[in-house]
């Protein structure tokens, strides 16, 4: 935790709809919510082989991009304009299945990289989109049922995720049709 916690606000409903996920705790949903919260190394991985592919590549690309937009508005951006405290900064004593982390909660920014890929993906194809959604949702969830970050950080994440897998789908497809227009001409 840091020395300085920052901003503490929070709704009364957002504290008790936390404890009520903390008291469902148990091994297979701790399981699952562990999995969900700690996939961004595969996803990562299977982004980069995404690339590789000609026929896949385009989406490679976008989400690349919408990661790092992601990154630099969530992560380096309004987290340290708000400096939210984290839930588990301010209740220590609730047993954490993960390190409470360092940085500030608002927005979250493992739900916006998640809504910025599944965005992005479902943008590109509606096949694969809906199955990512639903995963950039439980990931979500997952931040919530480890007591990381209040509910409202998880809706803004949502919301700021989403308009950075728009923004990386616009600017791909802006560029190739630039790209398309130059070979033709």
């Amino acid at each position: 935790m840091p020395q300085d916690l920052g901003t503490v606000f929070y709704f009364d409903w957002e504290l008790k709809f936390l404890h009520f996920l903390q008291s469902i705790h148990n091994p297979v949903l701790d399981s699952i919510m562990l999995f969900f919260t700690n996939s961004g190394n595969i996803i990562m991985i299977l982004i980069l082989i995404s690339i590789v592919y000609p026929k896949t590549r385009r989406i490679g690309i976008q989400l690349i991009l919408a990661s790092f937009i992601s990154q630099i508005l969530i992560n380096d951006g309004l987290k340290h304009l708000i400096t939210r405290c984290r839930p588990c900064w301010l209740e220590p004593g609730v047993k954490l299945l993960v390190d409470c982390p360092n940085s500030y909660s608002f927005p979250s920014g493992h739900t916006s990289g998640f809504f910025a890929l599944a965005t992005a993906i479902f943008l590109s194809n509606k096949k694969f989109g809906i199955p990512a959604l639903v995963f950039a949702s439980l990931g979500a969830f997952s931040r919530l049922y480890l007591f990381v970050h209040w509910p409202t950080d998880v809706l803004s994440g949502i919301l700021s995720g989403a308009l950075c897998g728009v923004l990386s789908f616009l600017i791909i497809d802006a560029l190739i049709n630039i790209f398309r227009k130059k070979n033709k001409g």
